[in-house]
């Protein structure tokens, strides 16, 4: 696994985005489709998102990124589409007198997780910490030793 790494962190995650353009109109061709991929890549490159694989097609763009922690999908989406959008509008006038208002991309996006490790990876590593208990799927340290009851924890 590649793992990145912040200030205060270790991340490896990773996020498949895929956006429309508005009416999915196959506007993105030549120069325009040459500009978007600048944006984005520009616009990853400041927000710390790593560009995996991604390709422009002639009406959406899929991509797969790896991204650090501290900011929602929602929000990279937001300022992805917003940013190329609006230099977009600017630098191309025939894009800017055919969507007014700037409204270049569709409203939405799609956005999946991609893991590295499985649901029963995780479930086999956390087994192994613990003894075997089906009705608890989520445990502390302390749980698997036998213990008495703390005073302080009995009235709750």
């Amino acid at each position: 696994m590649d793992y990145r790494y912040g200030s205060h962190t270790v991340y490896n995650i990773a996020y498949h985005f895929v956006w429309v353009t508005k009416y999915r109109d196959k506007v993105l061709t030549g120069d325009v489709a040459l500009r978007v991929r600048d944006l984005v890549r520009q616009t990853c490159e400041i927000f710390e998102i790593k560009i995996l694989k991604g390709v422009v097609r002639k009406d959406h763009v899929p991509i797969l990124v790896s991204a650090p922690p501290h900011m929602a999908p929602s929000e990279r989406m937001r300022r992805i589409k917003g940013r190329s959008a609006r230099q977009l509008c600017e630098e191309f006038p025939l894009l800017k007198k055919r969507y007014r208002g700037r409204h270049f991309w569709a409203r939405g996006s799609c956005c999946a997780t991609v893991g590295q490790m499985t649901e029963e990876m995780i479930k086999e590593y956390l087994e192994h910490h613990f003894e075997p208990n089906p009705s608890d799927h989520f445990r502390t340290e302390d749980e698997q030793r036998v213990l008495d009851p703390s005073p302080d924890f009995q009235s709750i």
